[in-house]
C-alpha cells in the first residue's frame, strides 16, 4: 500500500462482533467473533459482513481476530487453534476483497494482548512474545497492521517494534479515557512523542464514545499525522473491562454484551456531524466499532461527496 493512503479522507469499517451477532452468532465462551471463524457454519456471514461494510462505502475491512489473542484462547479452552483463527479470519477478509471487485485494502488486527480497556502491566517479554505470535500469525496476508484499542504507550511502542522489522504500515488504535489520557495515565502528546514509528501511517481513537472522540481532536491533530476515529455505540461512554474470561470456556454460551456495556440509538445526523466536525478539523480517518453497522459506514462514506 501507500505510505500516504490516509493522507485524503479514507473510510474505515464498522463494528464485526457484535455485527455478527445481531445477524445470528451465538459465539462461545469470551470468543465472540472469534467463536465465527472457528466455526465454518458461520464463515460465509463474516464474509457477508465483510462485503455489507465494503457497500457501505468501507476503503478498509479488518480481520475479525480481535478476540484470537493467545491469553484469550489460552482461557477458552481452544489454545490449539490459536494459528487457525488468526489466519483464518485473514484469509475470509481476503474472500470477501476478491469478491467485492473493488480495491479496498485489509488492515490486520493486533488488539492489546490481555484485557481490554486497561493497561497491560505485564513484563516486556511476556508482552512482547504475546504481541509477535499475533503478528507473525497475520504479516503475510494484510496490508497493514492496525494495533486494535491499545491502552499504553508502551505496548504501542513493543508492537511497533516487531511490525518495523517486518516493513509494514502501522495503523494506531488508541483507547482513551474521559479525561483525554490512555489508561496508562499517559497524554497522547507523551505517547507519540516516545513511541513514534517510521512505519506509523496514522492514529485513531479506537472503540472509544462519540463524546471522547469529539474532546480528543485537538490532541490528535497536533502531530502531522493522519487522525480520526473508529467509535463505540455503547452506552456507557468509558467502558470498563469485560470480566468473565478467567475461567471461559469454549462450549458455554457467550454473555450478550449488551447487558455488560448497554446500547444507545444514535442518528444519522448526529454520527454525520462527528465526521463532518473531525474532517473539518482536518481528520482522513473515520470508520466504526462495537455497535456501528454498514447504515454508520454508508454515512461517513457520504462525507467524501460533502469535503471533496
Amino acid at each position: 500500500m501507500e505510505k500516504d493512503f490516509f493522507s485524503k479522507l479514507r473510510i474505515l469499517d464498522g463494528g464485526m462482533g457484535q455485527e455478527l451477532h445481531a445477524k445470528g452468532l451465538v459465539s462461545k465462551g469470551t470468543l465472540w467473533s472469534t467463536s465465527a471463524v472457528l466455526d465454518e457454519k458461520y464463515h460465509g456471514l463474516i464474509i457477508d459482513t465483510h462485503l455489507a461494510y465494503i457497500e457501505a462505502g468501507a476503503e478498509v475491512i479488518t480481520t475479525t481476530n480481535f478476540s484470537s489473542r493467545r491469553i484469550r484462547m489460552e482461557q477458552n479452552k481452544v489454545n490449539n487453534r490459536f494459528e487457525y483463527a488468526n489466519k483464518k479470519a485473514c484469509e475470509l477478509a481476503m474472500i470477501a476483497k476478491e469478491k467485492s471487485k473493488k480495491e479496498i485494502l485489509i488492515a490486520g488486527s493486533i488488539p492489546a494482548q490481555h484485557d481490554s480497556y486497561k493497561e497491560d502491566i505485564r513484563d516486556n517479554e511476556v508482552i512482547y512474545k504475546a504481541f509477535n505470535d499475533q503478528i507473525n500469525c497475520i504479516k503475510d496476508f494484510i496490508d497493514f497492521f492496525y494495533l486494535d484499542v491499545i491502552s499504553s504507550g508502551r505496548e504501542i511502542g513493543i508492537a511497533s517494534e516487531i511490525i518495523e522489522k517486518l516493513n509494514k504500515p502501522i495503523l494506531v488504535g488508541i483507547y482513551l479515557l474521559k479525561n483525554g489520557k490512555l489508561p496508562s495515565g499517559e497524554t497522547i502528546d507523551e505517547v507519540l512523542n516516545k513511541y513514534r514509528s517510521r512505519n506509523w501511517i496514522g492514529i485513531i481513537g479506537s472503540c472509544i464514545s462519540m463524546e471522547i472522540a469529539e474532546n480528543s481532536i485537538n490532541s490528535l491533530k497536533l502531530h502531522k499525522l493522519p487522525f480520526g476515529y473508529k467509535v463505540n455505540l455503547w452506552g456507557d461512554d468509558e467502558p470498563s473491562p469485560v470480566r468473565k474470561i478467567n475461567n471461559a470456556k469454549y462450549n458455554e454460551d457467550a454473555v450478550n454484551l449488551n447487558t455488560v456495556m448497554g446500547k444507545r440509538e444514535v442518528s444519522e445526523e448526529i454520527f454525520k456531524n462527528l465526521g463532518k466536525k473531525f474532517v473539518a478539523n482536518g481528520a482522513t480517518i473515520l470508520g466504526g466499532c462495537c455497535e456501528t453497522n454498514p447504515r454508520h459506514i454508508s454515512v461517513l462514506s457520504s462525507l467524501k461527496q460533502d469535503f471533496v
